[in-house]
């Protein structure tokens, strides 16, 4: 493609949105009766604000989901820590409910506008951010170019890009570049990704690593750790995480391979727990005995499976075992971030379909922390080989604490490289006057 077609295919993006822009109302409308947007706070996603914009330096700092929003949060402290205002952006409400949680009193919280001219012109103009850092996998035409209309520097950080997306990005070379060189500064998790950023055309691009190997453990509440600790009692137990569609029918059965040997209890955290249902309907129609967190259901001797289907409570879950299946990688492809499991004292195990963080598995399988399997029966000889080998599960565990030391230092790496963008942001908002926020 021609950069001729790539400016009109470019235009045409923006023109359908525009086109389409009043079905964007009905359309938040109904993802709000469906529970995917906040309905009280919708009209963000049109670029209306509703908090004041603070006097001095603002940097934009846009997360996806729920673990992006975790990865940049050591990244969006230190930037506060330079007195620089964060806009922080994200697409989903367990977003917003987690950096209500824990960045409440550190940063302004909106719902990022849909990649349309009128919503993206509309928050652009009111915040005027000095910035922009994102951490997403994806790139929306209609931001880029609002962005780069007004001089603002577009930053990505802990960017990394999947075998399929950049597979389709270099089919379409030409728009790619048209978009990528529009790039201040990427920020990349591994020289493979960073390779791949150039030849879509962003440069300059540098390697820091992953982000999520500096942030800290997930938290979970001790009174409700030392509740379930005490019902589960002496049990063995393996945990089966982000599991996605056909995984959990594959737990299902390791389990009852398993249950004659070792009568242990299976935890089950499926990666979207609105699918916690059909999970439990499949479970029962399998003879096995189901508690669910949801319900505050107790676990007895006869429990089969904890089904963790609440939100935010994966530090819980990893904590009531040392041996953790992290999924998307058996039935799905793409794999599951195993840092948190390794993080949190577990040996970790995965399917082969791990693309998406292929570098932390290399990583964590290199050191002996992680063990890759390819089916079933596989996997069900791994768990109960870990759960019945004391020495083999503790070395596994102890390789990936080591693993996790090693790749430690991205967030510095990723401060240092952003100095040339934050430094005069911290020298101006210091010689700012105290003064009220503005609208």
């Amino acid at each position: 493609m021609t950069s001729g077609l790539a400016r009109t295919a470019l235009l045409g993006y923006r023109l359908a949105g525009v086109a389409l822009y009043p079905l964007a109302s009905p359309y938040l409308g109904y993802r709000a009766m469906k529970g995917k947007e906040d309905r009280a706070r919708r009209l963000e996603r049109l670029g209306y604000a509703s908090l004041a914009r603070p006097r001095g330096p603002l940097v934009w700092v846009h997360a996806a989901s729920v673990g992006e929003t975790i990865a940049i949060m050591p990244m969006i402290r230190e930037l506060r820590r330079r007195e620089i205002h964060i806009l922080l952006t994200t697409g989903t409400v367990t977003s917003a409910n987690l950096v209500q949680s824990r960045l409440a009193d550190e940063v302004i919280h909106q719902y990022v506008p849909l990649d349309v001219k009128f919503p993206i012109k509309r928050f652009i103009a009111y915040w005027k951010p000095d910035a922009c850092i994102t951490a997403e996998s994806e790139i929306w035409p209609t931001t880029v170019a609002e962005l780069a209309r007004r001089g603002i520097p577009q930053i990505r950080v802990n960017a990394r890009i999947s075998d399929r997306s950049f597979a389709r990005w270099s089919n379409y070379g030409s728009v790619a570049e048209a978009l990528f060189e529009k790039m201040a500064l990427v920020i990349a998790q591994s020289d493979l990704d960073a390779e791949r950023f150039r030849d879509l055309g962003a440069w300059p691009v540098i390697v820091s690593g992953n982000l999520k190997s500096d942030t800290d453990p997930p938290p979970c509440d001790e009174d409700v750790l030392a509740r379930y600790r005490k019902e589960i009692g002496g049990r063995k137990t393996w945990a089966a995480i982000s599991t996605f569609d056909g995984e959990e029918q594959i737990v299902s059965a390791v389990h009852r391979t398993l249950r004659p040997k070792n009568g242990q209890l299976t935890i089950l955290v499926p990666r979207h727990p609105d699918r916690a249902d059909a999970i439990e309907a499949m479970l029962k129609e399998a003879g096995l005995t189901v508690a669910r967190r949801s319900r505050n259901d107790v676990l007895t001797p006869e429990t089969d499976i904890f089904l963790g289907d609440s939100i935010g409570e994966m530090g819980l879950y990893l904590r009531l075992t040392e041996i953790a299946f992290v999924g998307k990688s058996l039935s799905q492809q793409g794999g599951q971030n195993p840092l948190e499991p390794a993080m949190l004292g577990c040996a970790v195990l995965s399917g082969p379909q791990v693309q998406n963080f292929r570098d932390a598995y290399q990583h964590l399988v290199r050191k002996g922390g992680a063990r890759i399997i390819k089916d079933v029966e596989m996997l069900a000889k791994a768990v109960h080989y870990l759960m019945i080998n004391d020495l083999a599960r503790r070395k596994m565990v102890d390789s990936g604490h080591d693993a996790m030391e090693e790749m430690r230092g991205a967030l510095s790496k990723t401060i240092k490289a952003l100095e040339p963008y934050i430094n005069p942001l911290t020298v101006s908002a210091r010689l700012q006057p105290k003064a009220a926020a503005v609208r």
